[in-house]
């Protein structure tokens, strides 16, 4: 395979990492990538066992990278014991991908209330239906329970927020891009963010 669509040099990469990432999410929509948010959010266990799954990114700026699961998930597991998170944006098409690092912390309930309110009212039902990563002998079980929250809440103002339901803001301490070049001499920058409070970002390049 040739990667020949781009280059990534500090002379024209910003100071951080937000206003990169905007950019190339926004290069992602504009191409037409199916599900440009989608990113493969890696967690691990108290014992250090590693788990990978794809969810859809819900929002970011300079605070951090956002997300909504069931957190009696594994993943909800996961972060309950261990806070540290990892998230891959792979846009393959555009021969580039993104890696955040960084600690993951739970929205506040306000917020949950509000990203959940503009859910569709299915996804809505399915937030109560699914009891997420739970053994269960059938699909049947989720289609009957799916049928009888609907008739309990027929209308999407009625459904209420699940208390085991909520929202992760991934803070990271670092983001790293990369670009794909000719030769496998690819771009790597990799944002770190210094430890003091308000803390700047360092920018350095990775050996591909």
């Amino acid at each position: 395979m040739s990667y020949d669509r781009g280059v990534l040099t500090e002379e024209t990469a910003p100071a951080d990492p937000f206003s990169l990432f905007a950019d190339w999410f926004a290069d992602a929509v504009d191409a037409g990538l199916p599900d440009p948010n989608a990113m493969v959010l890696a967690t691990a266990s108290a014992e250090g066992r590693p788990r990978n799954r794809t969810v859809l990114l819900k929002g970011f700026g300079e605070g951090g990278f956002r997300f909504f699961t069931n957190h009696t998930s594994r993943k909800g597991a996961d972060l309950a014991e261990n806070p540290w998170a990892s998230l891959l944006f792979p846009w393959h098409p555009l021969q580039r991908q993104v890696i955040v690092m960084g600690r993951a912390e739970r929205l506040t309930p306000e917020e949950d209330a509000a990203y959940f309110r503009t859910r569709p009212y299915g996804s809505q039902l399915g937030a109560w239906t699914s009891r997420q990563s739970t053994v269960i002998p059938g699909r049947r079980v989720l289609e009957e329970r799916f049928t009888r929250l609907a008739a309990r809440w027929p209308e999407p103002d009625g459904v209420p927020v699940p208390d085991f339901w909520g929202g992760y803001l991934v803070v990271p301490d670092s983001v790293e891009f990369w670009q794909g070049r000719p030769d496998r001499l690819h771009d790597r920058l990799r944002y770190t963010r210094e430890e003091s409070p308000g803390g700047r970002w360092l920018r350095e390049r990775l050996a591909p």
